[in-house]
């Protein structure tokens, strides 16, 4: 390639929607992790629980992937949720309710009708442990609907889902008390994470001005 064809017109519009294309789709992704722990429980050998739960969003808009290792709780199944509140002033009874922007009622994870924060239930083996992944499209970890900042919390027993006859079954799914509980805070935020404006309204209105900018200045180039 010679030096004047490296410097065409065409060459220097092919480069910059290079670039552009490169910055727009690079893949990046933000992480939080939230540390569990609760008083020791009586019915489990005096047992302090514990662990830690990591929330990965690898772009924009897209599901939530979480990691969950607890260990000492309750073998058995139990609520698990993320709380309005990232309060820890007076333990786990500080963290409010479920983080329920929509004000709707109590669901399980794959409902249509849920709370932003109904994770559905965790499951303690024998020995206590809950070692398991899932994925979630409501929350996020930007945006509206961040849960960075918020509580996190186990509860004492099996969450209904809201579809239990209880009168707590479509406010809390009747999981009873909180047994371990935490704050969700940001662990790794990458430096080209392009939507920590605070809506993704605005992340698309900045990459539409993108845009426009580079068609101009590609129809400016190609006239010279």
């Amino acid at each position: 390639m010679s030096d004047e064809s490296l410097g065409s017109p065409f060459f220097i519009a092919f480069f910059i929607t290079s670039i552009f294309l490169v910055f727009i789709g690079k893949s990046s992704k933000i992480e939080a992790v939230a540390f569990l722990t609760g008083p020791a429980n009586s019915k489990n050998n005096n047992i302090i629980p514990s662990g830690n739960v990591t929330f990965t969003q690898n772009a924009c808009g897209e599901n939530v992937h979480v990691r969950v290792y607890l260990t000492g709780i309750v073998p058995g199944k139990h609520g698990f949720h993320v709380h309005e509140k990232g309060d820890l002033t007076n333990g786990c009874t500080s963290m409010g309710a479920h983080y329920n922007p929509e004000k709707l009622n109590h669901g399980g994870r794959t409902d249509e009708i849920r709370h932003v924060g109904d994770l559905g239930n965790l499951e303690a083996n024998e020995l206590g442990i809950v070692d398991t992944t899932f994925t979630d499209h409501l929350i996020s970890l930007t945006g509206p609907r961040t849960i960075i900042g918020r509580g996190l919390v186990v509860h004492e027993t099996i969450d209904d889902l809201g579809k239990g006859n209880h009168p707590d079954s479509k406010k809390t799914g009747n999981s009873g008390g909180r047994v371990a509980c935490g704050v969700i805070g940001v662990n790794i935020v990458s430096a080209e994470w392009p939507c920590m404006v605070h809506s993704s309204g605005s992340s698309n209105k900045i990459i539409l001005t993108l845009k426009i900018l580079l068609s101009f200045l590609v129809f400016v180039l190609l006239k010279l």
